[in-house]
């Protein structure tokens, strides 16, 4: 049975697998790690021709909630790849926000954390995330956005707004996030709470020595602290945020789901990159012959390596101990960065992406959003294209409903040509 305070992962050295089932050996957010997947059907082999519309290609979605007989019985009169529909797990909350936090709201719970503060930009995902996992539990969230108030909250803000306690911040303060949320923390706090990073508490549930655990959380429930407040970084882009993909590739790697032995290409879209790095250790530590490949959309391949470097080495440095037998495969590289097949400026739309994803909509029913999901949908179906008849190509739905509406405020004119295309 798991205990909350061992949360580390034993000395003895594990294979693979023991050492993955060890290393989720603990509480989660989501009660299960399951996800629907699904099977989009392309009608077109044209579908990588270079600045060829979405509207030309044609698709239908064949849903397949579960695989008996796992991939290999997927259907190939037509090119096709799968979709997992992370985008379906929660309602409000984004799937690759869900999967962050999925090991992280338990140890904040296991502290007796009562607020928790973190920082976004105005359509901040990660902060309606924060704020609705915490209404959800009995905290109160502080989500110090960046900039002003918009005139119009809608979006993710709108959900922050409604679940969480929302402070603007002007984007010179913003700057220095450290001392913005330290000295938010601290306001909070007065001179009856306490404040500790979440780091710290990750820094101790990960300790072979239980003894710091018990002391923070012996801290944590002393009477004269009835405020109990921790500091969750920006993006919740830490080490801790990698358990939650781990896990979820440990339940796709299933027998009856996609399996260990049929290489798949894996898609993801790429914002800070913590998702696919995720999704890379995942399989790397199980063994599976998946390629992640990760779209960049907010940086530049060398500072998504960077990136990726980081968090191996804080993975490594916080549970590696027991399998180093595979950290020459991780130290290699985990994720095959690409770029967008339309490269641009981090949150810009072109024109006619809109429309792009109007036209997937209406075809099978799957929503995906010009910023982040339709860049990975693009490389999914040129992925299929190259990978006839070879690997399996599967794509990430990571979520992003609720941006749609922060770029309708944003890009009215690509929104209102939808009008048109609806009638005819």
């Amino acid at each position: 049975m798991f205990c909350p305070s061992c949360q580390c992962v034993s000395n003895v050295k594990l294979d693979g697998e023991d050492f993955v089932s060890k290393l989720l050996d603990r509480r989660w957010t989501l009660s299960h790690p399951d996800a629907k997947i699904h099977q989009v059907m392309l009608s077109t082999s044209k579908v990588s021709q270079p600045g060829r519309a979405f509207s030309d290609v044609s698709f239908f979605n064949k849903i397949n909630p579960s695989f008996s007989h796992g991939l290999m019985d997927k259907d190939d009169r037509e090119p096709s790849f799968f979709i997992v529909r992370d985008d379906l797990l929660h309602p409000l909350i984004n799937g690759n926000k869900a999967r962050k936090l999925d090991g992280l709201i338990p140890l904040v719970e296991d502290h007796s954390v009562t607020h928790v503060v973190t920082c976004g930009g105005c359509q901040s995902a990660h902060a309606a995330a924060v704020a609705v996992s915490c209404s959800e539990r009995g905290l109160k969230s502080h989500l110090l956005l960046r900039g002003e108030q918009p005139e119009i909250l809608t979006g993710y803000n709108l959900i922050s707004t409604i679940y969480g306690n929302v402070t603007y911040v002007p984007r010179s303060l913003y700057a220095n996030r450290e001392m913005m949320l330290k000295s938010h923390a601290d306001y909070l706090a007065g001179s009856i709470g306490s404040v500790i990073w979440f780091d710290d508490i990750l820094e101790a549930s990960l300790s072979e020595n239980d003894g710091a655990l018990s002391f923070l959380q012996k801290d944590a429930h002393r009477s004269d602290h009835p405020r109990k407040i921790v500091i969750v970084n920006e993006g919740a882009g830490d080490v801790v945020a990698l358990l939650g993909l781990i896990r979820l590739v440990q339940y796709l790697s299933q027998n009856h789901i996609l399996g260990k032995e049929r290489p798949l290409k894996l898609v993801v879209d790429a914002g800070t990159g913590t998702t696919a790095v995720g999704l890379g250790l995942g399989a790397t530590c199980l063994g599976l012959p998946w390629e992640v490949t990760a779209v960049m959309l907010a940086d530049t391949i060398d500072g998504y390596r960077r990136q990726e470097k980081r968090l191996i080495s804080d993975f490594k440095r916080h549970f590696g101990l027991q399998i180093d037998h595979c950290f020459d495969e991780i130290d290699r590289g985990l994720v095959h960065w690409v770029e967008r097949c339309h490269p641009r400026k981090f949150g810009n739309v072109l024109e006619g992406e809109v429309e792009a994803c109007q036209h997937i909509a209406q075809q099978t029913g799957i929503l995906v959003d010009p910023v982040y999901t339709l860049a990975a949908w693009e490389m999914s179906a040129v992925l299929r294209e190259q990978e006839a008849g070879g690997a399996t190509v599967v794509m990430l739905h990571t979520g992003g409903t609720l941006g749609m509406f922060g770029l309708a405020q944003r890009y009215k004119s690509y929104f209102s040509n939808l009008k048109a295309g609806l009638s005819n």
